[in-house]
């Protein structure tokens, strides 16, 4: 029975599956011959797989029949290109683009195909059994030319021990993130190790550490490279310093302000950071700044936690003692400037805002004794 050796230059531990086959192929298509592609499609990724047509059929429980007219049936639609041996069994699948054109021809002999692989990959001897040549470019290409484009700024890994690192860096991430990763996953992926320069162990930190502050989201994990990059992260150690730092300042204004249960917003974090960054204040005068907006206006505010802040570091506040120093020189200076308060004077006041009658007790009487 022949026997057929999967190859392929660029190895993933995944099998990815173009769009447009479930979009334009598989609605239409037997769903055995479906079994037999996507059977096909995972073992191309594997340099060691060995595979017969017998034992393609054992393993989908199908007959080798099954199994022939299921590669004819790709091959009419034009997404296999089968190549056959002088007895007439098939010696070659090659995965073709569904928009690609047969510009080979029919032909057994690969090595001239434009689209083949390289004289180097192809056996020279005579083998025991018929050699199969997989070429997917189905799948392949379009990881390639994501790594090639400016857009996503990856480049290719030519090298066995970056293919090696971003292979187990793909696995361990499908794993913390507990899905399957995208074609952006991948690429981001990649854009960290190969763009940003970050080590395989930085990367897998990277993850472990936004995953497990519950941020799975890979739009999330790249702002956090790009920060790492900026501040000169390199390495774990580092990245652990610089975490605790943001921590602890994030939690120090938080709990004085009495924000429990969520994390700093974008503009509050951009506050945190320039008060800790830019003026260099300690923990214990950040929360003296939040103690006194709290007893000020009975309210967390950053803005106006921000204007004490700054204050004091236009008078070169270091330390909680100068913060005393300088509230008795402006209780001082306050105090010379404070007038002498007068008293005002005690005003009786009328309520009676008419003026009264006055009358004559005797001469009323006089006048009431003349009526009579």
């Amino acid at each position: 029975m022949k026997t057929l050796v999967l190859k392929n230059n660029f190895q993933m531990n995944m099998t990815m599956l173009p769009n447009s086959f479930v979009d334009h192929y598989m609605a239409n298509a037997n769903g055995e011959f479906v079994k037999v592609y996507l059977f096909l499609l995972r073992h191309v990724e594997d340099a060691a797989s060995s595979l017969s047509i017998s034992m393609i059929a054992d393993y989908l429980n199908n007959t080798e029949n099954d199994v022939l007219r299921a590669f004819r049936y790709w091959e009419s639609v034009g997404l296999l290109r089968l190549g056959h041996g002088p007895d007439g069994g098939i010696t070659a699948v090659e995965f073709l683009r569904d928009e690609e054109e047969n510009t080979c021809g029919d032909t057994t002999d690969f090595s001239g195909c434009a689209s083949g692989y390289p004289q180097d990959s192809i056996p020279t001897q005579t083998p025991v059994a018929p050699v199969t040549e997989f070429r997917s470019e189905a799948v392949s290409a379009p990881v390639e030319s994501s790594f090639q484009t400016p857009v996503s700024n990856a480049v290719p890994l030519d090298t066995f021990r970056a293919q090696k690192e971003i292979k187990s860096l793909l696995f361990i991430t499908e794993q913390y993130l507990g899905k399957t990763l995208t074609h952006t996953d991948v690429d981001t992926i990649t854009y960290f190790y190969d763009t940003l320069h970050m080590s395989a162990d930085l990367i897998e930190y990277l993850i472990e550490s936004c995953v497990e502050n519950g941020h799975k989201s890979m739009h999330y994990i790249q702002k956090v490279a790009i920060s790492w990059v900026e501040n000169g992260v390199e390495t774990i150690s580092q990245a652990k310093e610089q975490a605790a730092a943001y921590s602890r300042n994030c939690y120090t204004v938080l709990n004085a302000f009495g924000i429990k249960n969520r994390g700093p917003a974008s503009s509050e974090l951009e506050y945190i950071n320039k008060w800790a960054d830019t003026y260099g204040f300690s923990t214990d005068i950040i929360q003296e700044a939040c103690r006194r907006t709290i007893s000020a206006i009975h309210q967390p505010s950053f803005e106006y936690a921000d204007s004490i802040l700054t204050k004091w570091y236009e008078c070169n506040i270091h330390h909680l003692t100068d913060i005393n120093a300088l509230d008795h020189e402006f209780q001082k200076e306050r105090s010379l400037h404070r007038s002498p308060v007068t008293k005002p004077k005690n005003v009786t006041r009328n309520l009676n805002n008419f003026e009264r009658r006055s009358y004559d007790m005797d001469s009323l009487e006089e006048q009431l004794l003349k009526s009579n």
